[in-house]
């Protein structure tokens, strides 16, 4: 099987070639630019199989699309924010958002394998996906949570949310009034359903609101420290890979 990696950090690039010979699987080459990039396929036979960077130092991916007809199959890795998310879930695109988790690269490339041996077309509309992560649609985000609680029923709005959290393979809602909540409900799914203009994952633990950060800290290794009004049952750290585009969203 024919791999290729197209990502613009080297690091990171050799990182997720670890992981995907880990699998099994041999990487053929890695690119780090839309340039290199084009200029490999004009000459090279194409691969089964694309991990590819959505931002690269010279531009989006998708301009190697615009440049070269390709058949391949692809998995996005991306820190890209929300709404790329969601326009990739909403059209069953897979992808790994990084910092890209072992277990969920064996999914992702498991998948793509189930796919080739049914659909061995495995092309996909790369004109389609750029608009809609340049105009994405159905922005119709989550309002309020209904919490079961006995034979009751709570209704939370999401302006009483201070942060969700994942812990013992459960997702928590926190609210200001420094409560939790259990909810029926993944914070990956929580992604899709919330206005990515107020909230942030910034670890694959947390989700957070803007109105919910009291201070930012300098913290080890180049990530950072959010302190919640309420929360204090962990640390709240920005992941390295996020703190751009965190900073980024705090505008």
């Amino acid at each position: 099987m024919n791999i290729i990696i197209i990502e613009d950090e080297k690091p990171a690039a050799r990182l997720l070639q670890r992981k995907v010979e880990k699998l099994g699987l041999q990487i053929t080459t890695l690119l780090h630019s839309v340039e290199e990039s084009i200029h490999w396929f004009q000459n090279n036979a194409h691969p089964d199989l694309i991990f590819l960077d959505i931002q690269l130092s010279d531009g989006l991916s998708f301009e190697i699309f615009e440049n070269i007809e390709i058949n391949s199959a692809v998995i996005f890795t991306t820190a890209y924010d929300e709404y790329a998310l969601r326009a990739f879930k909403l059209n069953s695109i897979d992808y790994l958002l990084k910092p890209i988790d072992e277990d969920d690269l064996k999914t992702a490339v498991n998948k793509f394998k189930a796919r080739k041996s049914n659909t061995p077309n495995l092309s996909l509309d790369f004109e389609m996906i750029k608009k809609m992560l340049v105009n994405p649609i159905d922005r119709t985000f989550k309002k309020r949570f209904t919490i079961k609680m006995g034979q009751q029923l709570k209704m939370i709005t999401i302006d009483e949310v201070e942060c969700f959290y994942s812990e013992n393979k459960g997702t928590y809602l926190h609210t200001f009034e420094n409560r939790n909540y259990l909810l029926d409900a993944t914070l990956e799914q929580l992604e899709t359903e919330l206005d990515p203009q107020n909230f942030f994952r910034v670890s694959r633990k947390f989700i957070i609101p803007m109105k919910g950060i009291k201070e930012i800290q300098l913290h080890s290794n180049s990530r950072l420290k959010v302190i919640l009004p309420s929360y204090k049952e962990d640390e709240v750290i920005v992941s390295r890979e996020k703190v751009a585009d965190f900073k980024h969203w705090l505008g």
